[in-house]
């Protein structure tokens, strides 16, 4: 018997590559916003009283948790706000998946998911996506110990209609529901008018895509009060103190900032449109996108090439070697100035 047979041994989360090379880069891996925060955020950042520093933040990040909730529509004590939505779904797995039930996810999604429940030794089925990479609503009707769809999901991209949402969650009313909406808000339908329908929902949503805040990690999840006291009580048997006074600050003045959200990701969405155009002409089959990425595979050239060729011209964009998408690239969309480099060097190499 060694001390190393009683640690916890995992296989953690491959994140998006953060290069380290010289020169100016083309960074398409990790669906980072395009374009910088508002300038309320600045402004917030720049009035922020140096001394707050030297003290605890608050607790529930009250202030936040307020602004977030007049903005959709919900009560302050129906708004959980997190260290990013990693941590958000990290303390919701924790929180809700205590069954010998086996949990379901798609076998193609976020691929935190299953490391979360493997690090809480959470039970988990990985249903398999149909061919077309869609959902089929009918595996979520069978008995399981709870469910976590991304929506729109991850990498693929493509988004299911609320009512199939719906659907699910009408179709499990002993297990909790989680709906992972990262990328909500570049098409995809919220399942936030469903919350006070269904007690059993909860829908998880990040400032780090639609809201240029992915270095401030702020995340937050909406539900009944009931659930959202159950996850609070969680996180403070953790860390009462999450959020530092900079998130808090920034948090507030970018959900405030609404024409600049609005501005900034219509640009996104028109990129994206101007891009897939793009690629379809290259030969590439391109997913339908809900997101701020595409999902896309040469009919060709292996996705592998590309992406290392790519990589030779400081353009980075994510491939994933694993069964059934190890010919597809998710491709973050940038600025258009960058999309219109990567459609060039595209050309050139395709040639």
């Amino acid at each position: 018997m060694s001390y190393i047979d009683n640690i916890r041994k995992v296989v953690p989360y491959t994140p998006g590559e953060q290069p380290k090379v010289e020169g100016e880069i083309i960074k398409l891996n990790t669906n980072e916003f395009p374009y910088p925060p508002s300038a309320m955020v600045e402004k917030a950042l720049e009035s922020l009283d140096i001394d707050t520093l030297r003290l605890y933040p608050n607790v529930t990040a009250a202030p936040l948790a307020r602004a977030i909730a007049k903005y959709y529509g919900f009560e302050e004590d129906e708004v959980f706000v997190g260290v990013g939505s990693d941590d958000v779904l990290a303390n919701s797995f924790l929180t809700f998946f205590a069954s010998d039930v086996p949990i379901l996810f798609p076998d193609i999604t976020y691929s935190f998911y299953d490391v979360w429940a493997d690090l809480y030794k959470i039970p988990y089925v990985r249903v398999p996506l149909k061919d077309d990479f869609t959902v089929d609503v009918n595996d979520y009707k069978v008995k399981n110990g709870g469910i976590v769809i991304a929506n729109p999901n991850a990498p693929t991209g493509i988004a299911l209609p609320l009512e199939s949402i719906e659907e699910i969650v009408k179709a499990n009313p002993d297990v909790i529901v989680i709906v992972d909406e990262a990328y909500v808000d570049f098409g995809g339908e919220s399942a936030l008018p469903l919350v006070r329908k269904y007690e059993n929902l909860l829908v998880v949503q990040t400032f780090s895509k639609s809201r240029a805040a992915a270095g401030m990690r702020i995340g937050f999840a909406v539900g009944n009060k009931t659930l959202i006291k159950y996850l609070s009580d969680v996180k403070f048997s953790i860390n009462s103190y999450t959020m530092n006074q900079m998130a808090l600050a920034a948090g507030v003045a970018a959900i405030e900032d609404k024409e600049y959200f609005k501005e900034t990701v219509t640009r996104v969405i028109n990129t994206r449109n101007w891009a897939n155009k793009q690629l379809v002409k290259l030969g590439f089959n391109v997913l339908p996108s809900s997101t701020n990425f595409v999902f896309a595979s040469h009919k060709d050239v292996p996705a592998r090439d590309i992406f290392e060729y790519l990589k030779t011209k400081n353009i980075f964009v994510r491939y994933f070697n694993k069964d059934r998408i190890d010919n597809y690239l998710r491709i973050t969309i940038g600025t258009k100035e960058q999309m219109e480099k990567l459609v060039k060097v595209l050309e050139e190499y395709l040639k």
